[in-house]
Order: C-alpha cells, then sequence, then structure tokens
C-alpha cells in the first residue's frame, strides 16, 4: 500500500492506476470505519488529511486524463486542509525506488531525473505558478557551481512547494510561458491568454500533437489542471468536478 509523494507524472501506467486504486482503499477505511489495513503506516498518515487525500487523488487523476483514460469515481472526503507532515520514504528516495522498480521496465509520462538540472527543468513552471522569487532563486541554486542545494533537498522542497495552491495571476503567467514554446502553431485571442483554462487546455493538446518533449516533460503540464479547476469552483470538493477525459493521449 503505497500513495506516492512525488508528481504523478513519473508513475508509469502500472503505478498510477495502482496508486489511484490505494487512495480509494484509504479514503474508504478513514471514511467508513474498516478496521483492514488501518494500521498501516500509510493510512495513518493520512487520517488527518482527507482534505490533502483528496488533492492527492484529484493530480493522479488529471496525469490519467492526459494520457486518455476516463475517471469517474471521485473521493469526496473533506477536512482540514492540511496536508501530511511525514513520509513514508523521503522524495529523493522515492525517485530512487522508482528507477529501481523501473529497471528495463517502460517508464511513466516524465523521465526519471538523474541530475539536479534535469529535476528542476522538470518542475520549474509549477514552481513559477506559485512564486516568481522562489522560481529565481531555486534556478539559481541549481546553477551553482558550488553544489548551492542537494537532489535530495531540492526534491523535497518541490513537492512541498507544489502543494501550494497557485494563486490565479501567477497561474496564468506561468502558463503564458508555456505557451510561448507552442504559439507558433495556434493562435488564441486576447482574452484566451488570460484565461488559465484555455490556456492550459491549448498548451496540453498542442504540446501532444507536436510532441514537445520540453513540456511533455513538465510536471505542470498535469498537475495544474487541479488547481485551476480549484480556482473556479472552490476548495471544498475538488474530485466533483474530476469526470470523463481530457481527450488527449500521452505515452507511460
Amino acid at each position: 500500500m503505497r500513495v506516492w509523494d512525488v508528481n504523478p507524472g513519473y508513475l508509469n501506467r502500472q503505478s498510477l492506476l495502482g496508486e489511484h486504486r490505494e487512495i480509494h482503499a484509504i479514503a474508504s477505511i478513514l471514511t467508513s470505519g474498516k478496521t483492514g489495513y488501518a494500521r498501516h503506516p500509510e493510512t495513518r498518515r493520512w487520517a488527518k488529511a482527507l482534505w490533502a487525500l483528496t488533492m492527492r487523488h484529484d493530480l493522479v487523476v488529471s496525469e490519467m486524463e492526459l494520457r486518455g483514460y476516463q475517471h469517474r469515481t471521485p473521493v469526496l472526503a473533506s477536512g482540514d486542509q492540511v496536508w501530511p507532515d511525514v513520509f513514508i520514504d523521503m522524495p529523493g528516495r522515492q525517485f530512487a525506488i522508482l528507477r529501481t522498480k523501473y529497471r528495463d521496465r517502460v517508464q511513466g509520462r516524465i523521465p526519471l531525473p538523474r541530475t539536479l538540472q534535469q529535476l528542476w527543468a522538470q518542475h520549474k513552471y509549477s514552481v513559477l505558478a506559485r512564486d516568481p522569487e522562489s522560481y529565481h532563486g531555486m534556478g539559481a541554486l541549481v546553477a551553482a557551481r558550488n553544489g548551492g542545494i542537494s537532489f535530495a533537498q531540492l526534491a523535497r522542497e518541490l513537492v512541498e512547494i507544489l502543494r501550494v495552491p497557485p494563486a490565479e495571476g501567477r497561474l496564468v503567467n506561468a502558463l503564458q510561458h508555456m505557451w510561448g514554446y507552442v504559439s507558433e502553431y495556434a493562435d488564441l485571442t486576447a482574452a484566451d491568454r488570460q484565461h488559465s483554462l484555455a490556456l492550459l487546455t491549448a498548451v496540453r493538446t498542442l504540446a501532444i500533437k507536436h510532441q514537445m518533449r520540453y513540456l511533455l516533460d513538465s510536471t505542470a503540464l498535469s498537475e495544474l489542471r487541479v488547481w485551476i479547476r480549484d480556482v473556479e469552483t472552490g476548495p471544498e470538493s475538488p474530485s466533483q468536478a474530476c469526470r470523463g477525459s481530457t481527450g488527449t493521449g500521452s505515452g507511460g
């Protein structure tokens, strides 16, 4: 029984669908008083973070939909808007586990990072959507020749930053940066370029159609969809908006 903390884009098909099942199992245990696996460390760490478990579910579902899967089984648990304060394995260790697990097997949508620079490049637009100062500060640390930050430190900080809801203006700003990579293939009205959902939908569609690897390897391509929906519908029950598929497909 495992719920990962690293972005679901790193999970291959089997792991992604498996985590989705595990989240539903944990939610059922915690909301229905079931005893099976109630004392499992993974269940216990989500016991006081049901809202966060719902958000993790929605992040997994957004990745599933990006790969073309349909989804009609929302998690409707609620609670204080807090994330677990413990990890079963630290995020850096989770990448090592996945590298071993996927040896000689198909990986996820996002290649497992081997270097600081690769890890940062995969997360940079997700960070920009939260805080431009953190974006510039982390970028400088990664670029520092004297080893400004370790892989393990960066992996943990990125997981924690991506748990922060992005403000609408900063989210649009990050998406506009991403749009610059695909804008030659389509045109958006000035109004759509200020609308987060229209921007993300266009970026996702064009990135897949034209196989823009830089964007396809970005955590932002799936995770920002959850927060856009949260802005539109409110934070109480984000799973309620999970229905159907985006109609796009991706490998992994």
